[in-house]
């Protein structure tokens, strides 16, 4: 039991009354800061109303330069994987990837939560189509990765989405096992270090009494700039060792080092990067949660991206700049609160699930005895992670928080959309197809469709926003046909009232490869993993994300390649105008789901 795990922390409170904390490089650079705001400066961009709205210019203007200098060559080189195991695609699916057509897919890629788990699988998943990786290339699903538009993440693969964000795109192996030859330094990449365990990385007590003392310690300069600091910031802390730069299995308890403070979100050569989380409002109603979640699907889905931060969602459809978080009126700006591990840390944040607020008798309840006697917030909730809410004022007869002076996060699935496709759904982004990578755990470690129904239910709330294509609208649809254990396309069917709607590739964690033992079904509360496991995970994944759907006897689809990349530009192929044919007629009938059943492979 957590409790068990924590117990040890109890000995902390008569030690903190006895020796003053010294505030660390890490305390320090953990510290928001506050400045002048830059002249001209306005905090909130109205993004518009649905079916009109805007993308920051920063954000249009990467897209543009990364469809412009990055994809068309990416494009190619997915293609010639393809080619190469399949030389007899239509003309119509080479001359779009080849560039020769006027028209080019915009391809999002949304990666579920699940923990450890969902960052795992992800990963897995993201390393099978990476031109990177001669296997993936000669599956004919490399550089499916480098030819995506957008990647988004939440909970478990927010973790992912910002340590290969902030490490500068590496490739999977190196996100998370590290460099060969590393060298330790603050800036450095370390790799992720699973097999320190996020919440008790030593077996010595004593080691871990002093760990926690400084993850504490992280947080005082935050604190005593005024700032309300809760459960989510320590847990942010705890984060940072595995997934920002700057920790190495050399360094995981050494104090000397920053461990990822002040480390923002930034962007290189990766798809464009999204992190969600949701809004636990005050006033929310209840009554509109549905089955076991916790924060109804009308509450505003926030996203956080290199350059903003806000929602599309209509009763809010306003942004701010992410590296002024922390801001709350045009004259006095704060930087340093966008850190990159808090970010993952309010995406992940489910410990509201745990029931702790001010009760102290929960499986966290020594961390927050030990909050409260160092950092004591009266009348602020622990199990959130709060930020000082820049839209105070704003869309007051639709915003549920405008009122309020902080904004109260948690994980990004709790209105049980746990891939993260809202973001991807935005019409302004005008994404034809999203590869949905479905790693949730919802019966014994797998995967059972619930997030694309609760994406459905809530894209209906929104009509005019989003766009969603049908999915089955109960879990036993999913078992029954088994769509969660075979790649399954929906959205394949368009007319001329859903054209704008993307068409979604799903791939979902349903179950192990036929003939092998389960290995990718692990708990979402397991916290540690040798390098063995994870590298189990990867290559069971790896099967997974290239095995398509074996007829009987089979063990692989050899047409796999040829019919992902089919879907991939079929938006693209319905605007030029051309009628699908050969091989792509052959796999969308294969792999689509019609509305009743998918169609059953030959017998």
């Amino acid at each position: 039991m957590l409790r068990n795990r924590f117990a040890i922390l109890f000995a902390l409170l008569s030690w903190l009354n006895t020796f003053a904390m010294a505030q660390t490089a890490a305390s320090q650079a953990y510290t928001p800061i506050s400045g002048r705001c830059p002249a001209g400066f306005n905090l909130v961009r109205m993004a518009g109303t649905p079916g009109n709205q805007t993308l920051s210019s920063s954000e249009a203007s990467y897209v543009q330069n990364r469809k412009a200098h990055v994809l068309p060559q990416a494009w190619k080189t997915y293609l010639s994987n393809v080619l190469s195991t399949n030389p007899f695609l239509p003309d119509y699916v080479s001359r779009i990837l080849s560039g020769a057509s006027s028209e080019i897919p915009t391809l999002g890629i949304a990666t579920s939560g699940g923990g450890y788990r969902a960052a795992i699988f992800g990963a897995g998943v993201l390393n099978a189509l990476d031109a990177r990786n001669s296997s993936s290339d000669a599956a004919g699903t490399g550089g499916l990765l480098q030819a995506a538009t957008y990647l988004s993440g939440l909970s478990g693969s927010s973790w992912f989405i910002t340590s290969l964000a902030q490490a500068n795109f590496p490739t999977m192996q190196e996100l998370i096992f590290g460099p060969a030859n590393p060298t330790a330094s603050n800036s450095s990449w370390g790799g992720w270090n699973a097999d320190y365990d996020i919440l008790t990385p030593s077996t010595n007590s004593a080691i871990d009494t002093q760990y926690y003392t400084n993850l504490a310690d992280e947080l005082l300069g935050k604190y005593d700039a005024g700032y309300v600091v809760t459960f989510a910031d320590y847990w942010g802390r705890m984060l940072a060792r595995h997934f920002a730069s700057g920790t190495f299995s050399s360094n995981v308890f050494n104090d000397s080092y920053t461990h990822g403070a002040g480390l923002h979100s930034q962007s290189y050569s990766i798809p464009f990067p999204i992190v969600t989380a949701d809004l636990q409002a005050p006033g929310q109603n209840s009554s509109e949660i549905i089955a076991e979640d916790y924060i109804p699907l009308t509450n505003p889905n926030i996203e956080f991206n290199v350059f903003e931060t806000g929602s599309f969602d209509p009763q809010l459809s306003a942004f701010v700049p992410t590296k002024y978080l922390g801001t709350t009126n045009n004259s006095i700006c704060v930087t340093n609160y966008d850190q990159s591990a808090f970010i993952a840390a309010s995406s992940s944040e489910l410990f509201n699930e745990a029931n702790f607020t001010n009760t102290f008798n929960s499986e966290f309840g020594p961390i927050l005895a030990l909050m409260a006697d160092l950092m004591p917030e009266p009348h602020v909730e622990y199990d959130i992670a709060s930020w000082p809410n820049p839209f105070y004022g704003v869309a007051p007869d639709t915003f549920i928080d405008s009122t309020q002076t902080n904004l109260n996060m948690v994980d990004g699935g709790e209105d049980g959309e746990v891939i993260p496709l809202q973001p991807l759904l935005v019409k302004a982004r005008g994404v034809d197809v999203i590869f949905a990578i479905d790693a949730t755990d919802d019966i014994n470690g797998f995967a059972d469709g619930s997030s694309l129904i609760a994406t459905q239910n809530r894209s209906s709330l929104y009509p005019s926003a989003y766009s969603f294509p049908p999915v089955p609208t109960s879990m036993g649809e999913y078992t029954a046909q088994n769509l969660t254990t075979r790649p399954t396309f929906f959205g394949c069917k368009t007319t001329s009232l859903n054209t704008s709607t993307p068409l979604l590739i799903y791939l979902a964690n349903g179950g192990p490869p036929d003939g092998e033992a389960p290995l990718t079904n692990t708990s979402t509360s397991q916290t540690s993993y040798s390098s063995s496991e994870i590298q189990a995970m990867l290559t069971q994944t790896f099967v997974i994300a290239t095995q398509g759907y074996p007829e009987k006897e089979a063990t692989k689809d050899p047409y796999w390649p040829s019919c992902l990349a089919c879907a991939v530009v079929d938006r693209a192929r319905e605007r030029a105008g051309v009628e699908r044919s050969g091989i792509c007629s052959t796999c969308m009938d294969r792999y689509c789901w019609d509305g009743d059943t998918l169609t059953t492979a030959a017998s």
